[in-house]
């Protein structure tokens, strides 16, 4: 590694660790300065609550959200007919939005039947043919490379990346810690403003704002919070000092700070994860690990008045997408836990009273190719998408239905799809109900100044 990486390195690690350090022990100044903040949010009388269901590997959009009229399914089985789902099968699932889709009509898979009364209770929308795209794209554009594209297109760690962040792999910004810096001094704790419970994501790393990682069971403690180290009590306070004392060491120092706060931040989410009685989640399967997520996201959800929060964000993930092969049996199986996951996370915030300060959204790094491959898809572009929340405004299938083939106006190739609707609009609609202004739009998701403002919020929430 070069000198100059070794520096740059250490001004990030710098950087990211005082950031850290500030949000748990901040110095006088500071720390007046943010009561202001706080002074105001105080007052606030409302909580809200984005939650980002991740989907890894590109879900099928196809085996998701069907067609259903006989014309399009005639189209839509044509091109995979190893793999598209019998429409008898359909019946039960079909879908009666209160929105026109000009005589389209569309199914939810099989496996996702226990979210067909969130959707038919109007707190449920579909919308369609969301995709990355850097501006408004027609496929004349595209061929003719006449646009800016999203870099490295149909490769999984980029359009993740891009999905999450507006930029590719590399980034160090999401669009929900951009949110997170809007909000966190609202927060009694400002790092419980960005909380991830599947490990790591760039959706929530802030300018400012980082991501607190919790497990399933709850917050991870260090040295296991021992209270004795080989039997002494004496022995375990002695090495929290040593975690935790300034030592005249940069990096020593901003690490010491880094497992004070982790310490203290352990105490406090446990204690009041503590008064969140098991009794009021009892609707998650615990065999399935997105339920098992999104149970502890209900929790902190359920105690975020003793914690002092009025805005968090949250990301939760499930993986097993990148269906080249085998499509037709492992694919229900994939969106039928997000379903089940889905669906008792609904009925515990609406058990709760929260379910209208709630709204969760799935998201993924692309759809896959409507064209099948031996028993499979490939990777492809636009994709559809759940929104799912008491302020959601349900019942309704968002976006234009794209045509159905191969070639088609509103694909790229292979059933490809061209995406109608930017994950900038998708973001800056659900950032718009959170409480982003249309003036920091364009701070949180830097492409929305390639966009009419008309076109910033779609209105499914």
């Amino acid at each position: 590694m070069s000198r100059f990486d070794n520096d740059q390195s250490r001004r990030a690690f710098l950087r990211r660790s005082a950031q850290l350090g500030l949000a748990g022990v901040a110095a006088p100044f500071v720390t007046s300065l943010g009561a202001i903040g706080e002074a105001a949010a105080a007052t606030a009388s409302d909580y809200k609550a984005l939650v980002c269901i991740f989907l890894y590997g590109g879900n099928d959009y196809a085996n998701t959200l069907p067609p259903y009229d006989q014309a399009s399914y005639n189209l839509y089985q044509a091109q995979r007919s190893n793999i598209a789902l019998d429409r008898a099968s359909l019946a039960a699932t079909v879908l009666s939005p209160t929105n026109s889709l000009g005589g389209r009509q569309f199914a939810l898979a099989p496996a996702m039947a226990s979210l067909m009364p969130v959707f038919n209770a109007g707190k449920m929308a579909a919308v369609l043919n969301v995709g990355t795209l850097v501006q408004p794209t027609t496929k004349a554009q595209y061929s003719a490379a006449s646009v800016p594209l999203p870099p490295k297109l149909f490769s999984h760690n980029d359009q993740q990346s891009y999905f999450q962040a507006s930029s590719p792999e590399g980034a160090t910004s999401g669009w929900g810690g951009r949110i997170g810096d809007l909000f966190e001094s609202g927060n009694g704790t400002a790092t419980l403003t960005c909380i991830n419970a599947s490990g790591n994501a760039v959706y929530l790393a802030g300018k400012q704002a980082i991501q607190y990682a919790i497990g399933t069971g709850g917050p991870t403690a260090l040295i296991n919070n021992a209270t004795t180290l080989y039997g002494s009590s004496t022995a375990a306070s002695t090495l929290r000092s040593l975690m935790t004392a300034p030592s005249g060491n940069l990096f020593a120092d901003e690490h010491g700070k880094v497992s004070a706060r982790a310490l203290n931040l352990y105490s406090q989410v446990s204690g009041a994860l503590a008064s969140a009685p098991a009794a009021n989640f009892p609707l998650f399967p615990t065999t399935n690990p997105l339920a098992l997520q999104l149970r502890i996201v209900a929790q902190m959800i359920s105690v975020s008045q003793a914690l002092s929060a009025k805005r968090q964000v949250f990301f939760v993930a499930l993986g097993g997408f990148d269906m080249h092969e085998n499509l037709a049996a492992a694919h229900p199986v994939q969106i039928g836990l997000v379903a089940d996951a889905m669906r008792a996370f609904y009925d515990t915030t609406n058990n709760l009273g929260v379910a209208d300060k709630v709204t969760a959204f799935t998201a993924s790094d692309f759809g896959r190719t409507l064209v099948s491959n031996t028993s499979g898809a490939d990777h492809g572009w636009g994709s559809m998408h759940f929104v799912m929340g008491g302020a959601v405004k349900g019942q309704k299938i968002y976006g234009t239905p794209p045509a159905i083939g191969n070639g088609t106006g509103d694909d790229v190739g292979q059933g490809r799809l061209l995406p109608s609707i930017s994950v900038d609009q998708y973001a800056s609609t659900l950032a718009s109900w959170f409480g982003v202004s249309a003036t920091d739009m364009t701070t949180v998701l830097p492409n929305m100044g390639n966009y009419n403002p008309s076109t910033w919020n779609l209105g499914f929430v």
